[in-house]
């Protein structure tokens, strides 16, 4: 039993991903042709189907818009009932269909064709009604479902997902699409702050613990104890970085059985730690924890001393 049930989802697998390997023969100039209305389009992309069709539409929409070209989902079967209003003149229609002949799909079409916007059928049949009517076709034909029946939208509706995606990413590059645009729409979540998120927007909830290097030991512990964030900077009188103790730092030196009142701060202190700007991206910082295999960072601008950002920072905002 457990034999036939990894055979099946291998299967499924395997199915799926010929059809997606399928596609590479319907990039071609009529997707490069679906691909340049769209980014010359001055209104916004209604995509619209019927069933299962209709689920990938929506998620096509999702990830048009995220990745910035403006797009809404039209039902087909609402469509015909009112909400083809949403329709505007300068708008383009993508319509999803296996097979191109859905009832409702064939009410739909005529009437799009006569408000003159210009259709996009991604669609599995380019025998069929959608495929003659629209004006340009994106085929996502399989061969077979990878249902064991042939009949569940499997294969089909992965076609027309990465279809969608190809048209989405094209769309991106076409447009130059960027990290800093990309950020602005996904502002929520751990991606958005691995967008957004900067080492300023963090460090300045810490404390700021410093010491002199003419001051003692027993000073730099106390400091240290104070800030709570087991590390002190090591300044001059203008703020300048010249240093940093960490609680390591501490434990190694009590090791070594030394007179503690004896020893001061330049005595201990690490000269030259790393640093990092408050302009920096957190996840950058978290990078640079990682790389370095240290807890903290100092922040600094052009070497002044600001503040400490911990890797327990980033553990709160959620970027491990």
């Amino acid at each position: 039993m457990r034999s036939s049930i990894k055979q099946t989802a291998l299967s499924t697998i395997e199915l799926e991903a010929a059809s997606i390997a399928g596609l590479a023969t319907s990039i071609n100039d009529d997707f490069e042709k679906a691909v340049s209305i769209i980014a010359d389009c001055k209104g916004r992309v209604v995509v619209s189907g019927i069933g299962k069709s209709a689920v990938i539409a929506q998620k096509i929409v999702a990830t048009l818009n995220s990745t910035g070209t403006p797009s809404i989902f039209m039902h087909a079967a609402d469509a015909i009932h009112g909400d083809l209003g949403m329709v505007l003149k300068d708008d383009i229609v993508i319509i999803l269909s296996k097979s191109g002949e859905s009832p409702e799909i064939k009410v739909l079409v005529p009437l799009i064709k006569n408000f003159g916007n210009p259709i996009i059928a991604i669609v599995g049949n380019i025998d069929s009604y959608l495929a003659k009517q629209c004006t340009i076709i994106l085929n996502t034909t399989v061969t077979q479902e990878a249902c064991p029946n042939n009949l569940a939208p499997t294969s089909s509706t992965t076609a027309q997902l990465v279809m969608g995606d190809a048209l989405a990413i094209s769309l991106m590059e076409l447009k130059g699409f960027q990290t800093d645009d990309f950020a602005k729409f996904h502002p929520g979540g751990t991606l958005g702050k691995k967008l957004y998120l900067r080492v300023s927007d963090l460090y300045i909830h810490n404390e700021k613990p410093k010491v002199f290097a003419t001051q003692t030991l027993k000073e730099a512990i106390v400091e240290m104890t104070r800030k709570r964030l087991g590390v002190t900077a090591v300044v001059d009188k203008e703020d300048n970085l010249l240093g940093i103790i960490t609680d390591g730092d501490l434990r190694r030196m009590l090791e070594k059985s030394v007179a503690i009142d004896k020893i001061k701060v330049s005595d201990i202190m690490t000269s030259n730690p790393q640093t990092i700007e408050p302009d920096m991206l957190a996840v950058e910082a978290l990078d640079l924890l990682r790389k370095k295999e240290i807890s903290q960072l100092v922040v600094t601008e052009k070497g002044k001393y600001l503040g400490i950002i911990d890797l327990h920072d980033l553990v709160k905002e959620g970027l491990i």
